[in-house]
Formats: structure tokens, C-alpha cells, sequence
């Protein structure tokens, strides 16, 4: 998997000013850890545990799936939780986190949009993060003939 671009497509109405996103290692993989890393400029205090996390992926132009989610709850469901001050004041912020890949995934290009909101219903921040998952791993044979549509990491058990 390569991480081909993480962009801030946030507008001046966003609370979250200014970001960067550093990923670690630059091309993670299937079944690891990647620690994610933002730093910017909160324009006023925000209640991390409170903010929602808008999520559609798609797979190349289809729709696979919408969801909202709780910031606290979507970290959880990559096994990462927030740290440091849940109530950030004004200024500079940043937040890094240690994210669980997933050990597979269809064979596909992926987009992920990322919308958050505070719980005031101000935009915290926008991203579109694109995956590719179609070229630097081989699928898993299914029936040693074919491949499956689906990858696998290539750690052991």
C-alpha cells in the first residue's frame, strides 16, 4: 500500500488551520502500525471528544460506504486513542497517533473523505486521502489458479 497523497482540502471556515500530515513509515502495509502525525493552528478551543468524523471511502468512482463517527470512536476502530489535552485551547496543536492497518482489503484504489465538525457543527477539518491497493501487493491465491480480490498483508501469524 503507498500513500499516494493525504490533502487538506480544508476552507477558511475550518477550525483547524494550517495543517500538515506526516505518515510513518511513507509506504505502510497491510497488518502494521503507521503513526499519523498533525500539526496546525486550532482558531479557537475545540472538545476533541466531542468532534464527528464524517468517513465515505470509495473504491475507484463507487460509493463503498458512509459513516459517521465520533472521533474517539473512529481512532478506536484503527486502534489509536486521543491523548494529551481533549479540550485544546486556541493556538498551536498537534496529535500523532499510531494507526492499526488492516490485514486485508480489496484489491482497489481507494479515496478516503474525511469530514470532521466540532460539536458546535463547525467544520474542524477536511481531507481526502488516497490509497492504492491494486499494484504494490499480489493478491492472496484463492484456489492456487486464481487470485482473490482481496489483499493480504504479508506479516506471519
Amino acid at each position: 500500500m503507498s500513500i499516494r497523497l493525504v490533502e487538506d482540502v480544508s476552507d477558511g471556515t475550518c477550525v483547524l488551520d494550517g495543517l500538515t500530515v506526516t505518515l510513518t513509515p511513507a509506504l505502510p502495509r497491510l497488518g502494521h502500525q503507521a503513526c499519523w502525525e498533525m500539526k496546525g493552528h486550532l482558531k479557537e478551543p475545540v472538545d476533541l471528544t466531542r468532534v464527528t468524523c464524517n468517513v465515505i471511502m470509495k473504491f475507484g468512482p463507487v460509493k463503498m460506504l458512509e459513516r459517521n463517527y465520533g472521533l474517539p470512536d473512529l481512532l478506536e476502530s484503527l486502534g489509536a486513542r486521543l491523548s494529551g489535552d481533549l479540550r485544546p485551547a486556541a493556538g498551536p496543536w498537534q496529535q500523532t497517533w499510531n494507526l492499526q492497518l488492516p490485514e486485508t482489503v480489496p484489491v482497489a484504489e481507494h479515496r478516503i473523505l474525511l469530514r470532521a465538525r466540532t460539536d458546535s457543527g463547525q467544520n474542524f477539518l477536511a481531507l481526502d486521502i488516497a490509497l492504492d491497493f491494486s499494484h504494490r501487493f499480489r493478491p492472496f491465491p484463492a484456489s492456487g489458479r486464481e487470485s482473490s480480490p482481496v489483499l493480504h498483508g504479508s506479516h506471519r501469524r
